[in-house]
């Protein structure tokens, strides 16, 4: 092969290589236009960001006070203000997407095509929100109220759009999804006035019965807080293998239950003591015979 076969050969990438060369500065060109308009929109992402988060939490005060002035009940004012917080996050969410440059349509569009799995995903939120319409229209529970629920006990503290919270005893703090809440059972300790205590005293067998009910309805009407009416009872409940089991029921004010219930238990330990009652234990009787 002579060379000017090979200057034939090589000239296409020669010419090839000379393009890409004059291309340079337009492709470094173009590099740092699109650098400096990204920089440009994120930079008033960051402040549409910084503005819209500013904005939200004038709104969200605006919005607890207008409530606050309002006759509406605790429930209704924390779901709306719950509501509204997200709505405006959504917002937001929404401007900064179309400060970025991408289309809010295209976005749209992403979504809706997306539209089987993303329902799929929120149909659960979806089902809590409906549950928390269900709590605020029938009222099962008032905030503050005492409740137990989904293996939970506590007070309700706040109902939100997706979730009620509850605060247990030793001061936890639990959500529990509003589907789960408004479909489950739920047992209200604070709708009724008053509630009724019960204790199962054991005695041993050999006591007198007569003379432990008699030590029981003095203790009872010694406890000021427990009502007249309706009426104490005090019945022999059970033989049990190693005991009588006396039931006492009395009836108090619901914020009288705890103090009173221990107040009678204490009561009954140091008076069974002090005349001769005996608490019985487990015991087990064995007969031996001889062969």
């Amino acid at each position: 092969m002579n060379l000017f076969s090979i200057l034939l050969l090589t000239s296409p990438v020669v010419e090839q290589v000379e393009a890409v060369v004059e291309e340079q500065p337009q492709i470094l060109k173009r590099l740092v236009e699109f650098s400096i308009n990204f920089g440009e929109r994120l930079l008033l992402a960051a402040i549409v960001f910084a503005v819209g988060r500013f904005l939200i939490s004038i709104i969200n005060k605006i919005v607890r006070k207008f409530l606050e002035r309002r006759n509406l009940e605790v429930e209704v004012k924390s779901f709306l203000k719950s509501l509204i917080n997200i709505t405006l996050i959504a917002l937001l969410i929404v401007s900064i997407v179309g400060v970025l440059g991408l289309s809010t349509s295209s976005f749209a569009a992403l979504i809706a095509s997306a539209g089987v799995a993303i329902g799929m995903a929120l149909s659960g939120n979806l089902q809590n929100f409906a549950g928390g319409i269900i709590i605020l229209v029938f009222k099962p529970f008032n905030i503050d109220d005492f409740i137990e629920c989904q293996g939970v006990s506590g007070t309700v503290e706040e109902i939100q759009i997706f979730h009620t919270i509850i605060r247990s005893s030793d001061n936890k703090v639990v959500y529990i999804p509003n589907g789960a809440l408004s479909s489950g059972v739920i047992t209200n300790l604070n709708r009724k006035p008053t509630r009724r205590l019960e204790w199962v005293i054991a005695v041993a067998y050999d006591t007198d019965y007569v003379m432990a009910k008699e030590i029981l309805q003095d203790i009872l009407e010694a406890e000021e807080r427990i009502m007249k009416s309706p009426n104490s009872e005090i019945v022999l409940h059970a033989l049990d293998s190693s005991s009588v089991n006396i039931r006492v029921r009395a009836w108090v004010k619901r914020t009288d239950y705890w103090p009173v219930y221990f107040a009678v238990n204490q009561a009954i330990y140091k008076i069974f003591n002090e005349k001769g009652v005996e608490f019985p234990f487990p015991q087990l009787t064995v007969h031996q015979t001889e062969k």
